[in-house]
């Protein structure tokens, strides 16, 4: 493996992180699949990106449908040979950018077209099942309950990703106008109002959780028990348990109450575009998506006016 070819795959990684704001696990997923296309092109001699072809591309292309037995590298799904060719294709673009090639050979080879999948939402009901059984089977006012309670509350309220919710601190809170400013992909900020119960949850978990957690100063909102900045495994895992808890039988995750709150809101007649800021998302076509579901069954629980639909 050439020093070279590492060391300019180095480069497009501290490029991502420092001039295009790539969150920690975006760089992690390039990291890994730029990983893969490294190994791929020293095996067949190469020692740097000026000397890769098209025809180097296109077999790599052809290696991650085909699996590698030799390496234990099974086939992968074309969802996942999409992404590990976009980031082979980013390097070489940014290649020529700087210098490194005097041609983008990865221009022309275009990754496979997943089959469109639908974000997995939840019934109303299902949701407010996961909240009430997030405290907990004990006390409903232990800090540790709380905080619980405040964190999946506050996820399907704002919609917020599972590591835009940890990387909250105190001064992210707006009291003033009931909002939290929340940091998505690339760095970009927005300012998402929460919800009544959410507020109420958050508002319970500041003045009798938090204080009880914190040992020493410390700016995040959501602490773990030796008053450090919950993780985003620790939080996964408090909604695993909660949904548990609530008998629900299909697995979910954070991503499950962002589709459900983007799903919800559409189903209740909120703009798409309105949707899309609250989401983050830098096109209303990623937005769009959620038309599609289906969401017959939860017009009846929107035609009660249930206290919590929005």
């Amino acid at each position: 493996m050439t020093a070279l070819l590492e060391s300019q795959i180095t480069r497009y990684l501290d490029h991502l992180a420092v001039e295009r704001g790539a969150a920690k696990n975006t760089l992690s997923s390039y990291g890994r699949d730029l990983a893969r296309y490294r190994a791929f092109l020293a095996a067949r001699g190469v020692n740097g990106l000026g000397e890769v072809t098209e025809a180097d591309v296109r077999e790599f292309l052809v290696a991650l449908r085909r699996g590698d037995p030799d390496r234990d590298e099974p086939p992968l799904a074309d969802s996942s040979v999409a992404r590990t060719l976009v980031a082979a294709r980013g390097l070489h673009k940014f290649a020529v950018a700087e210098g490194m090639a005097t041609a983008d050979v990865a221009h022309a080879v275009r990754p496979p077209t997943p089959a469109r999948r639908l974000p997995k939402s939840l019934p109303v009901d299902e949701v407010i099942a996961i909240i009430e059984a997030a405290g907990g089977d004990g006390p409903a006012d232990t800090p540790r309950s709380l905080r619980d309670r405040a964190l999946v509350e506050l996820l399907y309220s704002c919609g917020a990703r599972i590591t835009e919710a940890v990387s909250l601190d105190l001064d992210d809170v707006a009291a003033e106008n009931g909002a939290v400013l929340l940091r998505g992909k690339g760095g970009k900020e927005r300012l998402v109002p929460v919800g009544g119960p959410a507020w109420a949850a958050l508002e319970a978990y500041l003045v009798r959780g938090r204080p009880a957690l914190v040992s020493k100063f410390n700016p995040a909102l959501f602490l773990n028990a030796r008053g450090g900045r919950l993780s985003r495994q620790s939080a996964w895992q408090v909604l695993v348990e909660a949904a548990a808890r609530a008998g629900l039988q299909t697995s979910v995750s954070p991503h499950t109450l962002r589709h459900s709150f983007a799903t919800h809101l559409l189903d209740g007649g909120a703009d798409v575009r309105v949707v899309q800021e609250l989401l983050g998302h830098a096109s209303v076509t990623t937005t769009q998506v959620y038309t599609l579901v289906t969401v017959s069954a939860m017009r009846e629980v929107y035609a009660t006016a249930h206290p919590r639909a929005r």
